[in-house]
């Protein structure tokens, strides 16, 4: 197999997981509420809250883990292409 074709799916394969990952991420945070709680009523909601923000806060590294190693290999495509464009000019 070529170097271009293993080159595209990796690219391809970790973009998906980068969108899975961030659906992943929002669907859990879609809950989430920026708000001040100021009665004691309110400490089963900020309960919540606090559960879900550190379910967010676990996934964060995770997501931009994804996030780099996408902007990485776009890189590595987008060199990959720049010098055969030189190779071919270059001639």
């Amino acid at each position: 197999m070529a170097f271009a074709s293993i080159m595209w799916v990796v690219w391809g394969t970790s973009l998906l997981l980068m969108i899975g990952v961030s659906i992943f991420a929002a669907r859990l945070s879609r809950n989430e509420e920026a708000q001040i709680c100021l009665a004691d009523s309110s400490n089963h909601m900020k309960s919540e809250q606090d559960e879900i923000a550190a379910k967010i806060s676990k996934i964060r590294p995770i997501r931009m883990a994804t996030y780099g190693f996408v902007g990485l290999m776009t890189a590595v495509v987008v060199c990959y292409y720049l010098l055969d464009v030189m190779h071919q000019f270059g001639r």
